[in-house]
């Protein structure tokens, strides 16, 4: 069937965006070319740019809009109120011809009858005819009716959707955009409703939403129909899959305590309902499910060329999962990768809130809570918006805002979409910011420390640097980065690098874990009340409390060796002193008191210890995990504080006991060169392991004899710091044995990242790689790119002085 005012979806393309508008051109072109490469869309039909302007003319209602509209401010949120209230009673007061209504019964015939069904239930839904472009997202600005069953109800949500191109927010964003409001059309899209309230849905970006990193794709997935994701009113579970080898590389599984479902008797179509305590914290979708939704995604990106924002939905009676919407990611993928922008706080301040953060930005302002839309004519420009959560509704006061703090919703929720595209740093899913925050309060929003959001006691001064990386060129020697931050690796990998040359395994384990990993081995011994209610806190999900242990770390591996994958990630074993890991909960039953833990039981001695060696099985499984399992082979090892070559010998042998075979898999075992030994037996220790890192603070404490712990009471100039001749010339020996014998030789102490002149030194030397604190990589990379170009020149006027 297709006419003037109906197209059913096999008869359409993306080709026709004026025609139906982005989101239902896109459920055609979907439905007619990727159906045969396993992508699923529900059937269905839309009604066309020619009937809504036809509505309008017959109607009249151009003029009257027009009239209504007149004066219109839009920063007047009582102004803007009224009026829009007003156009949309005036559409839904106007009559639809009589041929349009026929048209639409007919259509919705065809549909139901191909469904085997007489009344099918439909989810009607606006897409205008300017939206889902890259430059202008209307989404979420017009309306969406679900589970709509019988002709005279599907009249009904017709009429409405086309007045809700008027509502509020979508008269507001047309105006500040400069879009004429009637050069835009809409078309309404009727699709077979997929039974999510007895299954579950979500939403998937190909693309992370909060950097921009393209080699993930995001999934956000609650039980039910997927409107309280946007809305806002559940957490949903998240999941990132690497696309290049289609693994699941992070899992979080929220709490998710109600669900949309149909509502057969009450008046409105659907209701949320209460879900039962025992199934709250279950996954909503399966492993299986998640992989072929990634899958799917990569799938409808290589379709369209770009970067997308899809909609899901797994359908529980039929157990089939299905895409019911595609439209262009319009924030990330629109960045300027020429500019690096970071936000850094410039004071330490109280945390009075955490949350999820959305976006890199910092921003500060008096609070303005508002639990209502009704009251946000009282909100003023510059406040930060404390609420619940948001709707489309609010999009006139969330332009206005410094910074936006909800109690609910994740990062794909309504208020995190908005403050991305506006760039505005919102924390959502606090849980307690309506109780927490009183309106008139100064306080700082820091979205900038990455996934985890944080909300401050008053203004908090901050600083926004910009770095243009337009004309970098890249030094010979490479420039890699030390990670020990999961959360920030993403929006890192931007930085011009070669990968990550130390990723501290002890900075998961303190971030992440939290948990002395015996002290979970050893659960079920544990006496202690209050450690034991602290790790059942942590450890909710998991029975077996090891596997918590694994599974987080490598997660947090996963995701920094994803970062820069196929680039080298060199981890480094756990290299906490005893009196760091007492520290941990429940680690002070088993470690030793040690009076100078510097040069104690620390690093390689630990491995293969027989109190420690069972917690050490963890590490090596977790980074089996992330090679094996999860396809990242790119991520290197390194043994820290190895003092002997025996203890070398010795700890790779239980590595390949559980599993990691140096060589096995193209797996790279390095060794951290921090001790004289180290350097004094280099000959030895190259001949097995497969490069050196330097680890310069360890090395100048040993070679000079200062204990990093005892603080500024050492710092004499010249003697507590890499720039000393004794450690340079350690460290001038070991490139030199390094070279010899073909070993990849680096350092990634803090030296070259503090000290320019000590990172001129180790280019004259010949060092395969520097790797750098990321604030100092662009800095450091262009000083040695001058200095390479330098002892270029100098190496040619020498070779011409001596050979003419």
């Amino acid at each position: 069937m297709k006419s003037k005012s109906i197209i059913f979806f096999k008869d359409l393309t993306i080709k026709d965006v004026p025609l139906v508008g982005g989101k239902n051109a896109s459920l055609g072109e979907m439905f007619s070319t990727l159906k045969k490469k396993g992508v699923n869309v529900p059937d269905g039909f839309a009604t066309t740019s020619y009937a809504y302007n036809e509505f309008m003319k017959e109607s009249g209602l151009k003029d009257r809009i027009r009239d209504i509209l007149k004066d219109l401010d839009t920063t007047d949120v009582k102004d803007l109120m009224k009026k829009g209230a007003a156009v949309r009673k005036t559409i839904l007061e106007a009559e639809l011809s009589n041929n349009f209504q026929e048209e639409i019964s007919k259509a919705y015939k065809v549909l139901s009858k191909q469904y085997n069904t007489k009344n099918l239930d439909v989810a009607v839904r606006s897409s205008a005819t300017a939206e889902d472009l890259p430059d202008a997202s209307f989404a979420g600005q017009q309306e969406t009716f679900l589970n709509i069953r019988g002709e005279k109800d599907l009249l009904v949500a017709v009429k409405k959707c086309i007045a809700s191109l008027f509502t509020n927010r979508a008269i507001s964003y047309r105006e500040d955009k400069g879009f004429d409001h009637f050069s835009i059309a809409l078309s309404v899209g009727v699709q077979k409703m997929v039974r999510a309230d007895i299954g579950a849905s979500g939403v998937m970006f190909t693309i992370d939403t909060e950097s921009g990193f393209s080699g993930t794709v995001l999934i956000n997935s609650i039980f039910g129909l997927g409107e309280n994701i946007v809305q806002g009113r559940v957490t949903p579970d998240e999941y990132f899959v690497f696309k290049e080898t289609n693994s699941i590389i992070s899992r979080s599984v929220s709490k998710k305590d109600v669900k949309m479902v149909y509502n057969s008797k009450g008046k409105k179509p659907v209701k949320n309902i209460k879900i039962l305590a025992k199934d709250q914290k279950k996954p909503s979708l399966s492993d299986k499910q998640v992989i072929e939704l990634a899958k799917w995604g990569k799938i409808i990106e290589e379709h369209y060329k770009k970067p997308m924002d899809i909609e899901f939905a797994y359908d529980g009676k039929e157990k089939k999962m299905y895409i019911t919407q595609a439209r262009p990611e319009t924030v990330q993928s629109r960045k300027d990768e020429t500019v690096v922008e970071s936000y850094q706080l410039l004071k330490k301040g109280k945390v009075i809130l955490r949350g999820q953060s959305v976006g890199n930005r910092i921003g500060s302002g008096k609070s303005n809570k508002i639990m209502s839309v009704k009251d946000i004519s009282k909100f003023k420009e510059g406040d930060v918006l404390v609420t619940d959560m948001t709707d489309p509704d609010w999009e006139p006061i969330m332009k206005i805002a410094s910074a936006i703090v909800t109690d609910k919703g994740g990062r794909t929720c309504h208020a995190a979409i908005v403050s991305r595209e506006l760039g505005i740093p919102c924390v959502v899913g606090t849980g307690e910011a309506s109780k927490k925050i009183t309106t008139k309060k100064n306080i700082t929003v820091n979205c900038a420390q990455g996934e985890e959001g944080l909300v401050y006691e008053g203004k908090i001064p901050f600083e926004i640097k910009k770095t243009n990386i337009k004309n970098f060129k890249k030094p010979k020697t490479k420039i890699m980065m030390n990670v020990g931050e999961p959360d920030l690796a993403f929006a890192n990998s931007f930085l011009p690098n070669d990968g990550v040359g130390l990723a501290r395994l002890e900075f998961l384990i303190n971030n992440y874990i939290k948990i002395h990993p015996l002290a979970l081995i050893n659960y079920k011994k544990i006496k202690d009340k209050d450690v034991k209610k602290q790790i059942d806190d942590l450890t909710v999900d998991y029975k077996d409390k090891k596997q918590y242990f694994i599974d987080k770390l490598a997660q947090g591996i996963a995701i920094i060796t994803a970062s820069v994958y196929p680039k080298d990630v060199i981890l480094r074993l756990s290299d906490f002193k005893s009196n760091e890991y007492a520290n941990l909960i429940g680690g002070s039953e088993y470690e030793p008191e040690e009076s100078n833990p510097m040069i104690g039981f620390r690093g390689a001695s630990r491995f293969y210890s027989k109190q420690f060696k069972p917690a050490f099985k963890l590490e090596c499984e977790a980074i089996k995990k992330v090679r094996n399992e999860m396809g990242l082979n790119n991520l290197k090892v390194m043994i820290p504080f190895c003092r002997t070559i025996e203890e070398g010998i010795e700890v790779q042998k239980i590595m390949e006991e559980y599993g990691l075979k140096r060589g096995e898999n193209g797996l790279e075992v390095y060794v951290m060169a921090e001790i004289p030994s180290n350097i004094i037996l280099a000959d030895k220790f190259a001949k097995i392991f497969d490069g050196f890192s330097i680890g310069s603070n360890d090395l100048t404490q040993l070679t000079l004899g200062i204990d990093r712990d005892s603080g500024d009471s050492l710092n004499v100039a010249g003697v507590s710091n890499e720039k000393n001749e004794a450690v340079k010339k350690l460290i001038r020996q070991l490139i030199k044995v390094a070279k010899k014998h073909k070993r990849k030789v680096g350092i990634c102490g803090q030296g070259p990242s503090d000290f320019p002149e000590f990172a001129e030194f180790l280019v004259e030397e010949g060092i395969d790689s520097l790797s750098l604190s990321p604030d100092t990589v662009v800095e450091t990379s262009m000083a040695i790119y001058k200095k390479e170009k330098k002892m270029k020149k100098g190496k040619g006027v020498l070779n011409f002085l001596l050979f003419g």
